[in-house]
């Protein structure tokens, strides 16, 4: 079924076919219709399943026709997910004449000012900052027609429900209310009660599910070993693009300079820096200047880079939704990916409360060359409660899913071979090589492969690295 059966107007449908689109997902198959009928919608989808389209779309097919003025707010947690928005929103926007704009915080109030004064149509913005705007009487919100919560859940958990809740009243009564979101914390659900009427409901992928793509492993390693650990999988993996994440600031500078020692093309990304060095460091990422963004979580649901092909937890995220969030900037779109984590003994807690809500086990691994400067006891304790086969070695290989793409996989161990690609490191003629072949992975509760043959534990398949 292509976009052309969902009652969309000539000009947004040339606009999705040149944004490269020809095939709608099924959150937009289910909610665009949704949308166009005025009804208030609840949507939950896994990140990356295209849900930006799906209110996108359906909110400019409205805005052709009526007054030129303020008519669609949509709300982001963050700014990095406002600047995506509002860059989907003016490529599907191209052969029309609405206008969009977008506004967050971090960068001067004026140059935002004049650019709402010129008339906009649809705006994206975070709470902070319209409230901002709004007491400066640089916008009115009388005529609001359509409001878009996007990432609900992760407003809400940035302590923004207070500013929605003001948002709300300054809104006219009488409006389309779309919220999207991949959980409902209670806190979203008194927000939800407050802001939606009798919405219908899209609900496609529990959030606990990872989209089916993502390849999965822990690797069990000692606080002070992380970059060390880090550094022996970067050497032994194709890194196109990367994103690793860390639970702090402090430690995302700090891994990003430890990798840059090391000669890694890399850039951190979090609320300290500027918003022109985050636009520069997702610019880098997305042209292939740099294989590698260390972030925060703040950039867990903000960012939208085609291709990145491992995300890395440096630090075992707070929560559930943070992981299954991270892990999404990879494998988006039914694409494929890595996604690593490194897990110290003291986040082993974190990590089983993880599992629980993903409702299965990860697999544990470890490199077998690697000194994690670990007794065996140390070691066994560090991977207990994998529960991840049938017992024993060399469990049986679970049926999955199977797909291209998945991590490299040494042939032969040692000894590099012609022309494999290193990435962005630079290494002397004394480094050492590793052979790979492109190999498919399968479902994704398979260990990701590469380099050295990663010693997979308990009901994993040493002689394949995999379950």
């Amino acid at each position: 079924m292509g976009f052309n059966t969902l009652n969309l107007p000539p000009a947004i449908l040339k606009g999705v076919r040149a944004a490269g689109y020809s095939e709608p997902t099924p959150i937009q198959r289910k909610a665009i219709p949704i949308v166009l009928d005025g009804k208030d919608l609840i949507g939950a989808a896994q990140t990356g399943t295209g849900k930006t389209a799906a209110f996108i779309l359906p909110i400019l097919a409205r805005l052709l026709q009526g007054t030129k003025r303020l008519r669609a707010l949509v709300l982001t947690p963050t700014r990095e997910l406002a600047a995506q928005v509002e860059t989907n929103a003016r490529d599907y926007a191209r052969f029309t004449d609405i206008n969009v704009g977008v506004v967050y915080g971090g960068v001067p109030l004026p140059p935002q000012e004049r650019m709402l004064r010129g008339g906009v149509d649809l705006l994206v913005a975070t709470p902070g900052r319209l409230l901002d705007l709004h007491g400066r009487l640089a916008l009115r919100l009388d005529y609001v027609e359509v409001l878009v919560l996007d990432e609900a859940d992760r407003m809400v958990d940035m302590g923004f429900a207070p500013d929605l809740r003001r948002i709300l009243r300054l809104l006219p009564h009488d409006r389309q209310t779309l919220l999207f979101s991949a959980t409902m914390p209670p806190d979203l659900n008194q927000v939800a009660r407050e802001a939606l009427r009798e919405p219908a409901r899209v609900d496609l992928a529990p959030p606990s599910r990872p989209a089916a793509g993502i390849t999965q492993a822990v690797y069990p390693v000692p606080r002070n070993l992380k970059t060390e650990l880090l550094d022996e999988i970067l050497s032994a993996i194709d890194v196109r693009s990367m994103i690793v994440f860390t639970r702090t600031k402090h430690g995302a500078d700090r891994v990003a300079r430890q990798l840059g020692k090391r000669n890694y093309a890399v850039a951190p990304i979090h609320g300290n820096r500027s918003q022109s060095q985050r636009e520069r460091a997702l610019g880098d990422l997305k042209r292939g200047r740099i294989q590698i963004l260390v972030a925060t979580d703040i950039a867990s649901r903000g960012i939208d880079v085609e291709g990145i092909s491992h995300v890395v937890n440096y630090d075992v995220p707070h929560t559930p939704e943070d992981y299954v969030h991270r892990i999404g900037r990879t494998g988006r779109v039914d694409a494929v990916g890595d996604a690593f984590t490194l897990m110290s003994p003291e986040e082993q807690k974190d990590f089983t409360a993880i599992e629980r809500f993903l409702g299965r086990a990860v697999p544990r691994v470890m490199l077998p060359d690697f000194d994690y400067h670990m007794r065996p006891r140390e070691i066994a304790d560090s991977i207990r409660g994998d529960g991840g086969g049938s017992g024993g070695r060399g469990g049986k290989k679970p049926a999955g899913r199977s797909h291209g793409g998945g991590g490299p996989r040494a042939s032969s161990g040692r000894g590099g071979h012609a022309g494999a690609h290193k990435g962005p490191r630079q290494r002397g003629s004394g480094g050492q090589g590793h052979s790979r072949e492109q190999k498919p992975g399968a479902s994704g509760s398979e260990a990701p492969q590469f380099g050295r043959k990663p010693k997979v534990i308990r009901g994993f398949d040493r002689r394949r690295g995999r379950p």
